[in-house]
C-alpha cells in the first residue's frame, strides 16, 4: 500500500486496540489524528517510507504496550512525550535518522522490557537514569554515535539478557561491574574504542553464550579462562586496532563448545592449535592475520560442520586438503595470502553450497579442475597471484569483470557467463599467451565472455602466440579491431552470435595460418575480403549487410552493366560462376583442415586432462 496514511479515517477508529501497518510503502508523516486512538495497545508501522519528526501525538496513546517504528525515515530527536507511556513494554525505533541525546526521561519507562534504538544518529552519553529500567531484558544501541563509558547504574538491570553497545564511540575501560549482570547471555561491545584488558569479572557470567569484543583498543594477554565458560558458544576478540596477545604456550582444554570462534590479529604463532580441531560444533573459524605455520590440520578439514573458514594472511603451507570440499555446509573458504602450493583438489566441485572462494596470493599451480564449474552457488572467486595456467569456467552465471592477475594462464575459458565490461587493458600481461612456449601444441584457446565495448580495446593483437580465439555467443558490439591482423599465429577464430558491426578488415587475408573464421549471426556490413584462404571460408551467414562471392550476394561496387554497348556478352557472369564452382571444390579442403585442427585441440585437452 502506498501514499500517505489517511488521518481522518484512522482517527475515527477510537476503539481500535491493535494496528499493524508494517511492510508497506506508506510515506508522509504519522497523522496527528492518531492521538484519538487512546485504546490502542499495539502499533506497528515499521518497514515503510514514513518520515518527518516524531510528534507529541504519540504521547496520547497512554495504553500502548508496544510501539514499533523501525526502518523508516524519521529524523530529529526522540519526542519527550514518548517517555510518558508508562504501560510501554516494547519500543523499537531502529533504522531511522533520529539524532540528539537519549533523554534522562527514559528512566520513567519502568515497565519497559525491550529497547531497540540501533542504526540512528543518536549521540552523547548514556544517561544514568537508564538504571531505572529494572525490567529491561534486551537493550541495543548498536550503530550510533554514543560517547563516554558504560554508566555504573547499569548494574541495576538484573534482568538484562542481551546488551548490544557495538559500533559506537564508547571509550575508557570495560568496567569490572559488567560481570555483575547475572542473566546476560549476549554481550556485544565490538567496534568501539574500549581500552585496557578484558575484565576478569566476565567469567562470572554463568549464562554467557555470545561475547563480542573485537575491533577495540584492548590490550594484554587473552585470558584462557574464556574457554572455561561452559555456556560460551560464540567468541569474537581481536581484530583491527587491538593489542591483545595470545599466549602461544597455553595448553587449552576447552570446557565450552564453540560454534563461532574469531581471533584475527591476535599474534597467534605456531601450528593451528589442536583444541580448535576438537570443537566438533564449530561453524565459523577466523584466525586471519596471525603467524600460523605448518599444514592445514587433517582433523580440522574432517570436522564437517564448518561453514566459514578464514585463515588468510598467515604462513600456512602444503596442499589444500580435499576433505574441505566434501563438506555439505561450506559457504566461504578464505586461504588467501599464505604459502599453499600444488594443484587444487579435483573434488572442489563437491562443495555445492560454497558462496565465496578466496585463494589468491599462494603458490598454487597447474590447471583449475573442471569440477569447479559445478559450484552453482559460487558468487565470488579469487585465484589471483598464483601459478595457474588453465582456467575453464564456462556455462556458469559468473558476474563481474575478466580476471587479469592470473599471469601464468595459457588457457582462459569463460564462455556462457554474465561477465561484463570489455577486454581489460591488462590482458597483454598474460605472458604465456604472448610468448610462444617451448613445447608445441596446436591450439591455445583464449575464451572470453563480455557484454560491452569489446571492439574499443585493441589489446588482443598483443597475444602473438594465440592459436584459437573464441568469443562467440555474447553481446559484443562495435567492429572487428584492426589489431586482429597482428595475430600471426591464429588458426581459428569464432566471433559468431554477437552484435559486432562494421566491415570485415581486408587485412585478415594476411593471416596465412587462419583456416577457420566464423563471424555468422552478427551485424557486419560491406564486402567480404577476397584472396588466399578467405575465398574458401563460409562462416558469414546471417549478416544482412554483407556481400561477396562467398555468400553469392553481388556487392554494389562489383555490379557492371551487361548491355552490348558496354561490351557485356555474358562472359563475366560465366566467369563468376566458374569462381563459385572453384569455391565449392575448395570447401572440402577447408573442412578437413578444420577437423585436423580440432583433433589437435582435443589431444591438448586430453594431455592436460581437462
Amino acid at each position: 500500500m502506498t501514499g500517505e496514511i489517511p488521518g481522518e479515517g484512522f482517527g475515527n477508529l477510537t476503539k481500535l486496540v491493535h494496528l499493524n501497518m508494517t511492510q508497506n510503502r506508506f510515506d508522509g508523516s504519522i497523522p496527528t489524528q492518531i492521538s484519538r486512538l487512546t485504546n490502542l495497545r499495539y502499533l506497528d508501522m515499521s518497514f515503510n517510507s514514513l518520515g518527518g519528526k516524531l510528534g507529541p501525538e504519540l504521547g496520547s496513546l497512554r495504553n500502548l504496550n508496544s510501539l514499533e517504528l523501525k526502518r523508516n525515515n524519521f529524523h530529529g530527536p526522540i519526542p519527550p512525550q514518548l517517555f510518558k507511556l508508562k504501560s510501554l513494554r516494547f519500543l523499537d525505533l531502529s533504522d531511522n535518522q533520529l539524532e540528539g541525546g537519549l533523554s534522562p526521561e527514559i528512566g520513567k519507562l519502568g515497565n519497559l522490557e525491550k529497547l531497540f534504538l540501533k542504526a540512528n544518529f543518536l549521540s552523547r552519553k548514556i544517561p544514568e537514569e537508564i538504571g531505572n529500567l529494572t525490567n529491561l531484558r534486551e537493550f541495543s544501541l548498536q550503530n550510533n554515535k554514543f560517547l563516554g563509558g558504560i554508566p555504573s547504574s547499569i548494574v541495576n538491570l538484573k534482568k538484562l539478557e542481551e546488551l548490544d553497545l557495538s559500533e559506537n564511540s564508547f571509550s575508557m575501560q570495560i568496567p569490572t561491574f559488567i560481570g555483575t549482570l547475572p542473566n546476560i547471555t549476549a554481550l556485544d561491545l565490538s567496534d568501539n574504542t574500549f581500552t585496557g584488558p578484558i575484565p576478569s569479572s566476565i567469567q562470572n557470567m554463568s549464562k554467557l553464550e555470545v561475547l563480542r569484543l573485537h575491533n577495540n583498543m584492548l590490550d594484554g594477554e587473552i585470558p584462557t579462562w574464556l574457554f572455561k565458560i561452559t555456556t560460551l558458544e560464540q567468541l569474537f576478540i581481536g581484530g583491527k586496532g587491538n593489542g591483545l596477545i595470545w599466549n602461544n604456550e597455553a595448553k587449552i582444554v576447552p570446557d565450552c563448545s564453540l560454534a563461532f570462534l574469531s581471533m584475527p590479529s591476535c599474534n597467534i604463532s605456531g601450528q593451528i592449535p589442536e583444541w580448535i580441531s576438537s570443537q566438533k560444533d564449530m561453524a565459523i573459524l577466523d584466525l586471519s592475520n596471525n603467524k600460523l605455520v605448518g599444514r592445514f590440520p587433517y582433523a580440522l578439514a574432517d570436522q564437517g560442520n564448518l561453514e566459514i573458514i578464514i585463515l588468510s594472511e598467515n604462513n600456512l603451507e602444503g596442499l589444500i586438503p580435499p576433505l574441505l570440499f566434501e563438506s555439505k555446509y561450506l559457504l566461504v573458504l578464505d586461504l588467501s595470502r599464505n604459502n599453499f602450493d600444488g594443484e587444487l583438489p579435483t573434488n572442489i566441485g563437491n562443495a555445492k553450497r560454497i558462496d565465496g572462494l578466496f585463494l589468491s596470493g599462494n603458490n598454487l599451480s597447474g590447471q583449475i579442475p573442471m569440477s569447479i564449474s559445478r559450484l552453482n552457488s559460487l558468487r565470488t572467486l579469487d585465484l589471483s597471484k598464483n601459478r595457474f595456467f588453465v582456467l575453464v569456467l564456462r556455462n556458469n552465471s559468473l558476474q563481474g569483470y575478466i580476471p587479469t592477475n592470473l599471469t601464468s594462464l595459457r588457457i582462459l575459458d569463460l564462455l556462457w557467463n554474465n561477465l561484463t565490461g570489455s577486454i581489460p587493458r591488462e590482458i597483454p600481461n598474460l605472458k604465456n599467451m604472448i610468448e610462444t612456449p617451448q613445447y608445441t601444441v596446436s591450439n591455445f584457446p583464449f575464451h572470453l565472455e563480455l557484454q560491452e565495448n569489446f571492439i574499443n580495446r585493441d589489446v588482443v593483437g598483443n597475444l602473438k602466440a594465440l592459436k584459437l580465439l573464441n568469443i562467440s555467443h555474447n553481446k559484443i558490439s562495435g567492429g572487428i579491431p584492426v589489431s586482429f591482423d597482428d595475430l600471426q599465429n591464429i588458426e581459428s577464430s569464432d566471433l559468431s552470435h554477437n552484435e559486432t558491426s562494421g566491415p570485415i578488415p581486408q587485412s585478415l587475408v594476411n593471416l596465412v595460418q587462419l583456416t577457420v573464421l566464423d563471424v555468422s549471426n552478427n551485424k557486419l556490413t560491406g564486402k567480404i575480403p577476397v584472396g588466399r584462404q578467405m575465398d574458401t571460408m563460409n562462416g558469414f551467414e546471417n549478416n544482412t549487410g554483407l556481400c561477396g562471392m562467398q555468400i553469392k550476394v553481388t556487392c554494389p561496387e562489383d555490379i557492371r552493366s551487361l548491355s552490348p554497348l558496354e561490351g557485356g556478352d555474358g562472359e563475366d557472369e560465366k566467369q563468376s560462376w566458374f569462381l563459385w564452382e572453384g569455391t565449392w571444390v575448395g570447401f572440402p579442403v577447408g573442412f578437413f583442415t578444420t577437423i585436423l585442427i580440432m583433433g589437435y585441440f582435443l589431444d591438448f585437452l586430453w594431455l592436460f586432462k581437462i
